[in-house]
Formats: structure tokens, C-alpha cells, sequence
């Protein structure tokens, strides 16, 4: 192996484990059948991020089984970073190591989103197990320190992973704020200049996209990157299933967008957007 990690983020992480407290999972004597991802970065995040909900009780109880795990998963995001990087890319690898411990706090807040969001959510442990919209947030977040630190490129190897196993398109660059859920998720669209805030709910179907494409004025057949294309998100937005909200325009806090709007001008704060003429519904026995 070319990496090895020499930070104290193992420290910080089995602290972590035995600072939690019900309702988080918490017991190590449970064992559910296993669940494997065609990327191995998958499997060893989650068992980092929640141990006891994936079979890896033994980073519970040994701190040097997480600094373990820590060096196989540096290993694995050093060997995709550096096809992209052409140059040794330990450096960058260990900043996104030491930021895990603070993603494993950002992905609490979002599972207790979760669960005061969705009334058939019945656990935690469910939510961390099964939700296609916490599944997808996990690696996103990851994928966004990534983003952060110029591995783009590889970040986006993760994110598109997570889209095949949840349906869910969440672009490493978009930042997201705390307390995020996406309930039910398939078709959901998030682009790279996106930034939402705290308390976001999102139903599925939704996007939050560009309205239109500028052109590379040296190159015809180029479209013009690095510029501002999506939509600003604030704080408590519920926003509806099928709804799009596209460009660079901003929706304020306390906003609430109903299901199959289409949204492409500024939303104030402290607003309900919705559809008040649904085409009429016709109705014909056929026997």
C-alpha cells in the first residue's frame, strides 16, 4: 500500500462511538446480514460513520481496528485520486481523513432529520440502514470534502456511485447545509452550484437545476464552466415531490414549494408556492 495515515482522526472517531446515546444505535451485540457495494470507499464509510448498525462492533471496542480501517480507506482514496492528480496526493488524502469526525456530526443531525421527517420512520437504525436519501447524503458529504480539497474528479467517481444505488444525483460541489433529508428520493437532482440550508426537505422527483447554458465565446461547440447555474436554497424549506427550481435564483427561509411547481424567479421568505390550476381530471366507464 502507498498511503498510510498518521492523524488522530481515529482517536477523535472512537470518542465519538462512546459519546453516543439512544436514540442512535448504541448495542454491540447485533448482527444483520451483510451488505456488500461494488466500491469498497462505501462499505468502510458507513462502518466508520455508524459501527453498530454495519457489523463493525469491533471498532467500538479497539481504536487501533479504526486506524486500521482509516489506512484502507486512505489507501483506496489514494489510489483514485492520483490517476486524476498525476502527483503524489497523500496530503490531500489526510485532510479529507481528518474531516470525517466532523461528518459523522453533520450525518446525525441528518438522520434526526430524517426521522422528525418522515411520520412511517420508525428508528434510527432504519433510517441508517435503509434510506436511500441518508445513503445518498453520506457519500455526498464525503464526496463534497473531496471536492474541496481539487479531488473533483474523484468525487464524482462516489456521487455517480450513489446515484446507481439510490437514484438520487447529488453533485459533489453542492453545499449542504445541516439537518438535510430527502424522502423517498428517486429522480432527485441536485447540481454543483447549488447551496442549500439547514432544515431542507425534498420529495422525490425534484430538482434543483440550471434554467439554461451559457456558451464558451473561444469554443462554438463549448459550454461555458466555472460560473454560478443553480439555485440558492435558505433554512426550513419543505420543497414538493415533481417540483423543479431552476437557475441562480435564491428561495428565502421558511418557504414551503407544493408538489410539480416550476420555480424560476426569487421566492421571498416566509412563503407557500404552489399550483392553483391542475389540469381537470376526465373519467370514462369502460363497461
Amino acid at each position: 500500500m502507498d498511503y498510510c495515515y498518521t492523524g488522530d482522526a481515529h482517536e477523535k472517531l472512537f470518542a465519538a462511538y462512546r459519546a453516543d446515546e439512544e436514540p442512535f444505535p448504541t448495542q454491540t451485540q447485533m448482527e444483520f446480514p451483510r451488505r456488500e457495494h461494488r466500491r469498497p470507499e462505501v462499505d468502510i464509510l458507513k462502518r466508520l460513520f455508524f459501527p453498530t448498525c454495519w457489523n463493525a462492533v469491533e471498532l467500538v471496542r479497539d481504536e487501533l481496528a479504526v486506524l486500521d480501517s482509516l489506512d484502507t480507506l486512505g489507501g483506496l482514496f489514494f489510489a483514485g485520486i492520483r490517476p486524476y492528480s498525476g502527483s503524489d496526493p497523500a496530503e490531500t488524502v489526510d485532510a479529507v481523513i481528518e474531516q470525517l469526525p466532523a461528518v459523522r456530526r453533520r450525518l446525525k443531525k441528518d438522520v434526526e432529520a430524517a426521522f422528525k421527517g418522515d411520520p412511517a420512520a420508525k428508528t434510527y437504525m432504519e433510517i441508517i440502514r435503509s434510506y436511500p436519501g441518508f445513503m445518498a447524503i453520506l457519500v455526498q458529504r464525503v464526496a463534497h470534502t473531496l471536492y474541496e480539497a481539487d479531488a473533483s474528479e474523484y468525487a464524482r467517481e462516489l456521487t455517480e456511485y450513489a446515484k446507481t444505488e439510490t437514484g438520487i444525483d447529488i453533485h459533489p460541489g453542492a453545499e449542504i447545509g445541516d439537518h438535510f433529508f430527502i424522502d423517498h428520493g428517486t429522480g432527485v437532482v441536485i447540481g454543483e452550484t447549488t447551496t442549500v440550508g439547514e432544515w431542507v426537505r425534498l420529495y422525490q422527483d425534484v430538482t434543483l437545476g440550471a434554467l439554461h447554458f451559457e456558451a464558451d465565446e473561444s469554443d462554438e461547440h463549448r459550454l461555458k464552466k466555472g460560473y454560478k447555474r443553480h439555485p440558492d436554497i435558505g433554512d426550513h424549506v419543505v420543497i414538493g415531490a415533481g417540483t423543479k427550481v431552476l437557475g441562480a435564483i435564491t428561495v428565502g427561509d421558511h418557504v414551503s414549494i407544493g408538489a410539480n411547481s416550476w420555480v424560476t424567479d426569487d421566492v421571498p421568505d416566509d412563503t407557500k408556492v404552489y399550483v392553483t390550476d391542475h389540469p381537470t381530471q376526465e373519467r370514462k366507464r369502460t363497461k
